[in-house]
């Protein structure tokens, strides 16, 4: 198999260049040339800014057609739309890894690939919202490459190797440090998420397949818990971490943010609990999904980050997470 990877240096595409070349697939990555050390040996590289005037030249100019194209992009869908149409006619395939955002706010429990989707989202548009340029980049890639050769891979929370995010990393750090720990509760709160090397098998696997359409990708809902995760990064830093599991309401009283500030983790029974961790991914599952245990996940991205000296890369775009220790010492003191 050819792939093209548009990106292919950091996090998701990493993972996916890395998956096809232990197939053995011919793999070229498109990227701007900031992580060339990142990319796999053997690997074809082409440099361009995507989101300049003529960023695409090189990719223009390059000589070669391709089984799959894998695109991550998350900004404006202009950008998605510009590739696509110059790869539809030397590309079987493209593979957008979009999503669960773009499920129209909030979606119910249990919800499908068949949910509302966001509203008001163009293939033309400039940087908006993540919701809709991540909805327009999906009709930019079906414009281009019509509904039988555009798959749609609606991924929800993606943790594992390579997070620039900084959310199971910072997890990872702050038990490392040791003592107390305010761990938001329940224990038993389920969670909805994919390793992101399960991600790329399933996306390599559903796009040689031949599959198209929308998918939601994520780990069935209670693939762990919040308890199943904590207790996993306990185990792979070694520390003396203690858990102070803290119930929702003294986190909502101390004015503490979920998802931003406690990485991961959203209150029980709430439109957002629902939206990230209770998609119904039957669809996927039936497709081939399968999902290793929580504790592979967190022992290796541990690992990951001591080999690189303990600090994940951070994305530039994306906030800095994590509850800063004076306010979680606070709120342990009671």
């Amino acid at each position: 198999m050819r792939l093209l990877v548009l990106g292919g240096t950091e996090f998701v595409g990493r993972a996916v260049v890395e998956a096809a070349v232990a197939r053995s697939w011919d793999v070229t990555v498109f990227h701007r040339g900031q992580h060339a050390a990142r990319v796999s040996a053997g690997v074809r590289s082409l440099h361009g800014d995507r989101t300049a005037d003529g960023g695409l030249a090189a990719l223009a100019d390059s000589e070669g057609e391709w089984d799959v194209v894998v695109d991550t992009w998350g900004a404006a869908p202009r950008v998605v739309r510009d590739s696509a149409r110059l790869l539809a006619g030397r590309a079987d395939r493209y593979v957008y890894v979009s999503t669960s955002s773009v499920y129209k706010w909030a979606p119910p429990p249990g919800y499908t690939e068949d949910a509302p989707v966001a509203d008001g989202a163009s293939p033309d548009a400039e940087r908006t919202d993540y919701a809709r340029d991540k909805r327009g980049g999906e009709l930019a890639a079906v414009e281009a490459f019509g509904a039988g050769r555009a798959l749609l891979v609606r991924c929800g929370l993606i943790l594992g190797p390579y997070e620039n995010i900084g959310r199971l990393p910072w997890w990872l750090g702050r038990i490392a440090r040791g003592g107390p720990v305010l761990a938001p509760g329940p224990r038993e709160l389920p969670l909805q998420y994919i390793d992101v090397r399960d991600l790329a098998t399933w996306v390599l696997d559903a796009a040689q397949a031949g599959l198209s359409g929308p998918y939601t990708v994520i780990s069935p809902s209670g693939h762990t818990t919040m308890g199943g995760l904590l207790d996993a990064c306990v185990r792979a830093t070694g520390g003396d971490a203690d858990l102070r599991w803290t119930a929702p309401e003294v986190i909502a009283a101390a004015g503490i943010e979920p998802w931003t500030q406690l990485p991961v983790w959203v209150p029980p029974g709430g439109d957002m609990h629902a939206a990230i961790h209770s998609a119904d991914v039957a669809k996927a599952v039936a497709a081939g999904l399968r999902c290793r245990p929580v504790e592979e996940t967190v022992a290796d991205t541990w690992a990951w980050l001591e080999s690189i000296g303990g600090k994940a890369p951070q994305r530039p775009d994306r906030p800095v997470l994590g509850l800063d220790p004076a306010t979680e010492a606070k709120v342990l003191a009671g």
